[in-house]
């Protein structure tokens, strides 16, 4: 059975839970534009030495997007440069561009809308508040980095 055959029998429920397992690792293994940024947006971050990188998959629980990066930086200086890193990467390499950014190196916190993925960069103490792992726990983790 092709890839697309059991991804859609796995949509429509005619499967096994094996089956149905098999399927999503298949999909969820399946390389797409916005997961590329994504990996692109975790390597920069990771260029930039954050920390407790955080890739979750929302694909099958959000309409907001397909993929939250999760990270911190220990000072305000470094989640600038989280933030310019991550910019000019995807600039760079995929001609993305966020539509919008939201919050500031200074207020602990940013958000770089990017579409279908969304980068959060926090201080710990703002991550620790907002816990949007524990928010977003249904969602399959597809990459921790400490």
């Amino acid at each position: 059975m092709q890839k697309t055959d059991s991804l859609k029998e796995a949509l429509t429920g005619t499967q096994t839970p094996t089956a149905l397992a098999a399927a999503s690792t298949a999909a969820s293994t399946t390389s797409s534009p916005t997961l590329t940024l994504a990996r692109l947006a975790v390597d920069a971050a990771a260029d930039k030495k954050a920390e407790n990188i955080l890739l979750l998959d929302l694909r099958e629980l959000s309409m907001v997007a397909d993929y939250f990066v999760i990270c911190s930086g220990s000072n305000d200086r470094q989640l600038r440069a989280i933030a310019g890193g991550i910019e000019d990467r995807l600039r760079d390499e995929q001609k993305a561009r966020p539509h919008h950014v939201e919050g500031s190196d200074v207020g602990g916190w940013m958000l770089m809308d990017y579409g279908d993925l969304i980068v959060h960069i926090f201080a710990p103490s703002h991550r620790a508040h907002y816990n949007l792992e524990a928010l977003w726990a249904k969602a399959p983790v597809l990459l921790r980095m400490q």
